[in-house]
């Protein structure tokens, strides 16, 4: 606990701060004090006069029209006179200081009620502390309150530390409420609902649910709560995600709402108050709430039993009629609650909550619907929060703009463009970019740039300042000129240039400096356009931006930079960067070492690879798949396909991972040797380890055979390895059925139907339907169990009778 001022120490602080906070304020009012303590004319009287009431008007009066200083002349011509002053006599100065408020003002009368000794007054104290707790003078607030304690002439009231912890939470300023705690307990105060409230308040601003409930068992043994009190806490279960505890809470509510007479009435700001007696509860001697240490397991324990409020029974609604006021305050904590279940993600509350509002006749609000929209769209998808806004609609209900932006971010998120710009354009006032960085971010995957472009029309139309994430998307969409598969060119480049320096000028503007992930996005662009010479610029400036040391930051821009280069054949240059990397003390991560060791495999130094290894396995990554095909690469590069297979052999008995891409590796240059049992054997090896072929495999076995003229084996090839492609689709007997009318139809629209999954990023099964409507176009018979052909039965008879082709 604090140690307590004495009076005379209490007041030279508030003379002190009173003096520093007068001359740090502002001139003209210093020099208004100074000339107040030379000039004794006065339009209310001569000195010596006790001060009336006019007097202390007419000094109210000039505080409210901003005339400080003539009020500060005013206040000390009535300092300096003989007469017999009583704190009555500052009463509306105070009360006046408090409304406005004016805090150095009051600090100014307080030193002169000090000086002339007058008995002070509860009601003084009051109207000083709260005008300083108005001011954000909590320290020399809390200096009053501790004097008040000590004075004998009045006593310590409890509405003061309920203004002063309203004041801390309105402040954010937690430890001064530590002390007030400390002093309510010195002085034995006690507490009531209102105090309970601030400090729950408190206890949610530091994110402490354990306080929360610490406050519950304190408050259930004093108290029979009420609705208004139990509303409190579901509010304070909702903000720190107790959701069971909250829905807890709301039951008890609802029971005492249709067992027990409320005795609810609103206030004159208008709002609810319970008409029951509030005694405050006695001083309980233990440590304030407001630092109990987080407890995690047992956050949850909102035990109406064990707590002392007893079981009750679930009331018939039928029974009685609750009133208006009992009604809102219901449909608050339903939303509460329901908000709650948007924040994590609990659907299945969210819906029960509906019916059960339903059920005790509360319409839901335009609240409550974007509780719940919000709540089913993040598990469920945006179909059922399309149905919930038809029925808002059905009941005249406008949907909220929060509740639009949710619908918009999902319908991005599954790739709905037209129902998630719908949206956006529904909604009427915009304050965050999020939802239109959705949009943006689905357009970068569908590569729909034009759709980004007017969008970002929109935001202009709007001026809605877009955020960081907004940059990041527009360097990845608009990056790039040419489209995938295609090379730079001088044009291209020249038009890549200008893009990305569009886009910095508009950071610019908007005071936007460049994140990692943006200029890796940059990074990226110039890469892909082969712009070497402005990719190093960039590395640089990332150099300068970023801490070397700090990995999660610069080691991906360097990889980006590596890769680029890497594929841009860029060797040497890749080599020195890596070198400079190594050597200025940025650690390289698995990606790194992957990018280098496809780097050797360009090169063709299969030793330099090993070394790269070597120094993964210190570093503590561990070789994977990726890493096994930059070594297949070099080995294939010099035709050594026995030791690639051994290789090969080794990482699948030392269970690595084999992708398709690996197995492409070796396929590639088989194919390209006319090495046909090897090509043979890859495909049994994928087949054995159940690795779905992809086009490229199709491309390569059937160029294989075609190369050597093997045409009926080739068809034969192709038609199996399709077949395999589709092994990932859910082919039941009715969608076997839609597959093989598409294969044979003899409309125009059977292959606008098979290119449609193409559009949604589902080439391999847009390539595979192609493939088997050509060989069923050709004559070739389309069947759907692989293993029926005599090519796929050799490759597995010969895989049984020999471990190797070599």
């Amino acid at each position: 606990m604090p140690k307590l001022l004495s009076k005379v120490q209490a007041s030279s602080i508030v003379q002190r701060f009173s003096k520093s906070n007068a001359i740090r304020n502002e001139g003209k009012e210093v020099g208004g004090y100074n000339q107040a303590t030379r000039t004794f004319t006065t339009s209310i009287g001569h000195i010596g006069e006790p001060v009336s009431r006019s007097g202390q008007k007419q000094i109210v009066d000039a505080l409210v029209s901003g005339e400080r200083s003539r009020a500060f002349s005013l206040l000390y011509e009535f300092s300096l006179g003989n007469n017999k002053l009583s704190a009555n006599d500052f009463a509306s100065i105070l009360q006046s200081c408090a409304r406005l408020p004016d805090p150095l003002f009051v600090m100014e009368t307080w030193k002169i009620m000090e000086e002339k000794e007058i008995n002070i007054s509860g009601k003084c104290y009051s109207l000083a502390v709260r005008a300083l707790c108005k001011g954000g003078y909590l320290k020399e607030a809390l200096c009053l309150m501790s004097i008040m304690g000590e004075n004998p002439n009045c006593y310590s009231m409890l509405p003061i530390y309920n203004n002063f912890l309203a004041a801390c939470y309105e402040t954010q300023t937690v430890d001064y409420a530590n002390e007030c705690m400390d002093l309510m307990e010195h002085q034995m105060v006690g507490k009531n609902e209102i105090t309970y409230t601030q400090l729950l308040k408190l206890a949610v601003l530091q994110q402490n649910l354990s306080a929360v409930h610490e406050i519950w068992k304190e408050c259930s043994k004093f108290y029979s709560v009420s609705i208004i009190f139990l509303r409190k806490f579901i509010w304070s279960f909702t903000e720190l995600r107790d959701l069971k505890s909250a829905y807890t809470a709301l039951q008890h509510m609802v029971r005492l709402a249709f067992r027990e007479n409320s005795y609810i009435s609103r206030t004159a700001e208008g709002r609810f108050c319970d008409l029951r007696l509030d005694i405050p509860a006695p001083s309980t001697g233990k440590q304030s709430f407001i630092y109990v240490s987080l407890d995690t397991e047992g956050s949850s324990n909102f035990d109406m039993e064990r707590q002392g409020l007893g079981a009750m029974d679930i009331i018939s609604t039928e029974k009685k009629t609750l009133s208006v006021s009992v009604m809102k305050l219901l449909r608050w904590s339903f939303n509460d609650v329901m908000h709650a279940c948007a924040k994590v993600q609990n659907c299945d509350l969210a819906e029960q909550l509906m019916l059960q509002m339903q059920t005790l006749g509360l319409q839901p609000s335009g609240s409550t619907y974007d509780g719940f929209i919000r709540a089913v769209v993040t598990t469920r998808g945006y179909s059922d929060g399309v149905e919930a806004l038809k029925v808002m609609k059905e009941k005249n209900i406008k949907p909220r703009d929060s509740t639009l932006a949710a619908l918009a971010v999902i319908c991005s998120r599954d790739l709905e463009l037209n129902l998630a710009e719908a949206f956006l354009d529904e909604m009427s006032e915009i304050q965050s970019p999020r939802p239109y960085n959705a949009f943006l971010e689905a357009c970068d995957v569908l590569d729909r740039p034009e759709r980004a472009v007017h969008i970002l029309a929109k935001m202009k139309k709007l001026n809605l300042q877009p955020n960081i994430r907004t940059y990041e998307l527009l360097f990845s969409l608009f990056g790039n000129v040419n489209a995938p598969y295609e090379e730079g060119n001088m044009l291209s480049q020249v038009d890549v240039a200008k893009r990305i320096n569009a886009i910095e000028m508009d950071m610019m503007k908007n005071d936007l400096q460049h994140s990692h992930l943006s200029l890796k996005n940059v990074l990226k662009a110039l890469g892909t356009e082969g712009m070497i010479k402005e990719l190093i610029q960039y590395l640089r400036a990332a150099e300068n931006r970023f801490s070397r040391y700090d990995t999660y930051m610069i080691t991906p821009v360097y990889n980006t930079v590596l890769h680029s280069l890497v594929e841009a054949k860029e060797s040497q240059m890749a080599i020195q960067i890596f070198k400079s990397m190594v050597s200025s003390g940025v650690p390289p991560d698995a990606a790194t070492y992957n990018i280098m060791i496809d780097c050797c495999s360009i090169i063709g130094c299969f030793r330099s690879a090993l070394v790269l290894i070597s120094m993964m396995f210190r570093s503590g990554f561990n070789p994977q798949a990726v890493t096994l095909t930059g070594l297949l690469k070099i080995l294939l590069r010099s035709e050594e396909f026995d030791g690639a297979l051994k290789l090969l052999n080794q990482e699948t008995i030392e269970g690595i991972q084999l992708d398709v891409q690996l197995y492409n590796t070796i396929l590639r240059v088989a194919s390209e040797k006319g090495r046909i049992d090897v090509v043979e054997f890859i495909v049994e090896q994928m087949h054995l380890h159940g690795v779905l072929p992809d086009p490229s495999t199709c491309s390569h076995v059937f160029s294989a055979y075609v190369d050597h003229g093997f045409y009926n084996t080739a068809m034969e090839a192709l038609q199996v390895l399709s077949v395999r492609m589709l092994a990932g689709v859910d082919k039941d007997d009715e969608k076997q059925t839609e597959l093989e009318n598409l294969i044979l139809g003899e409309d125009l629209e059977d292959e606008s139907q098979i290119l449609e999954p193409f559009k949604d990023k589902k080439e391999y099964l847009t390539v595979a339907l192609l493939q088997l409507r050509w060989c069923a176009i050709l004559g070739y018979p389309v069947s759907w169990s692989p293993s029926d052909s005599q090519w796929a039965r050799r490759l597995s008879s010969n895989l049984a009778s020999t471990s190797s082709p070599l």
